[in-house]
């Protein structure tokens, strides 16, 4: 390996970990934070987000993203050591890069197909990535190749040469070790609901004496929220929290897990004040044609099923099946788990009718134009994503407080 192609494998390295390690946060920034938004998602169709957060996002739980930083490191370390052994030891690492990059190009390959193809989505991050990728390949390529076949045992000479050198030995075990704390860190539960974060700009009072500023400022944030028009009637209740809902997002299982105690303690204090209305606004091109690159393939069928299942008086247990199995919804498998929840078996015969009360719900949120789930309508006020499961409550109280100077909501 020449030092010029040497010193260009390790900058498209660095490049590429860059890129991987940037993407790993914002996954997981991502995963956790229901409030998060992506420097990188421009639009409906250049967006990280719907690339990381679809079922092509994770493999067992680790985001691919981290996945590709670990590639990088070992090609950059590869690229360091053949600058600093000899001509044999040079040859090697070119026939290894080779190797690891052919095994990567097939990779990239893949998830550029899933990305532009199915999901109909352009993530600015991973296409800095596939272009280092691809440098590498066509970097290694260039390089004299040695014999496949005699990889294998190059590659055990040249473990035995790594364990009788303590610097080397130290470094390799510093950057596995780097590797395992980095996935324990990182892994992403499949199925588990992200915590909320997202919050006004203040941090919450520490004390009596600092209740009263944060009250203000909570107060400063929810007037500064567009208010929209929405044709749903509070049928009595001070409060009206509208819930724009896709049963395969996974911000939306992570608010009705977070949100679901606050309504009960609201309906144990205030009976009948705050009510709680779930819309359906799948992002799924089958019924919403507002959202043609929708990634939610199973997120109609969803919503029919839970319509159904409220005629049985089981809709929340159905809804908690399907924020459990979000990675695994399809027309079968919702199918079959409202037949074992409710004991119905005609979900394909009402299907196409109890889809038409679906698009209902979907042509209300194309009147205030949503663009993300959740999307919480409360009196009035628009919040995108959600807010700390305290900031939500104090928001339902203020509303409370304010209705209640004032006439009662029709």
């Amino acid at each position: 390996m020449s030092p010029l192609v040497r010193r260009i494998v390790l900058v498209l390295a660095m490049v590429g970990f860059a890129s991987a390690a940037t993407s790993t946060y914002v996954h997981y920034q991502l995963a956790l934070d229901a409030g998060y938004t992506s420097f990188c998602d421009i639009n409906e169709s250049v967006s990280c987000t719907q690339v990381y957060l679809s079922r092509f996002g994770s493999v067992g739980g680790i985001p691919v993203a981290l996945l590709g930083a670990f590639w990088f490191g070992f090609v950059g370390l590869l690229a360091l050591a053949a600058g600093r052994g000899d001509d044999a030891l040079a040859e090697n690492v070119g026939g290894y890069l080779l190797v690891l990059s052919t095994v990567g190009l097939a990779t990239v390959l893949f998830l550029g197909y899933t990305s532009f193809m199915v999901l109909g989505a352009v993530c600015l991050l991973c296409v800095v990535v596939y272009v280092a990728v691809v440098g590498i390949f066509l970097s290694s390529g260039a390089v004299g190749s040695v014999p496949w076949l005699s990889i294998p045992r190059r590659a055990v000479s040249d473990l035995g040469r790594l364990v009788r050198t303590p610097v080397a030995l130290i470094v390799a075990l510093v950057y596995l070790g780097a590797t395992g704390a980095a996935v324990m860190m990182f892994q992403i539960e499949p199925g588990s609901a992200p915590v909320l974060t997202a919050r006004p700009p203040s941090q919450p009072a520490t004390g009596p004496a600092e209740s009263a500023d944060t009250t203000s400022e909570i107060e400063r944030f929810w007037d500064a929220q567009p208010r929209v028009e929405l044709s749903v009637s509070h049928e009595g209740a001070q409060v009206l929290v509208v819930k724009f809902n896709d049963y395969e997002c996974p911000s939306c299982a992570a608010t009705y897990l977070a949100y679901e105690p606050i309504f009960a303690r609201f309906e144990s204090s205030h009976p009948g004040a705050v009510r709680h209305v779930n819309l359906d606004y799948p992002l799924d091109p089958e019924c919403n044609d507002q959202t043609p690159r929708g990634m939610h393939a199973g997120a109609c069928e969803a919503a029919v099923a839970v319509r159904l299942a409220r005629r049985e008086g089981r809709d929340e247990s159905m809804s908690r099946w399907l924020y459990e199995n979000q990675e695994s919804l399809s027309r079968e498998s919702v199918r079959d788990a409202l037949e074992r929840i409710t004991g119905m078996s005609d979900f394909d015969a009402l299907y196409e009718a109890t889809l038409e009360d679906v698009r209902a719900d979907i042509a209300l949120g194309g009147l205030i134009a949503i663009e993300a789930t959740p999307t919480f309508v409360v009196n009035g006020v628009m919040l995108k994503g959600g807010l700390q499961p305290q900031y939500f409550e104090a928001a339902i109280a203020l509303e409370l407080e304010r209705a209640s100077a004032g006439p009662a909501s029709e």
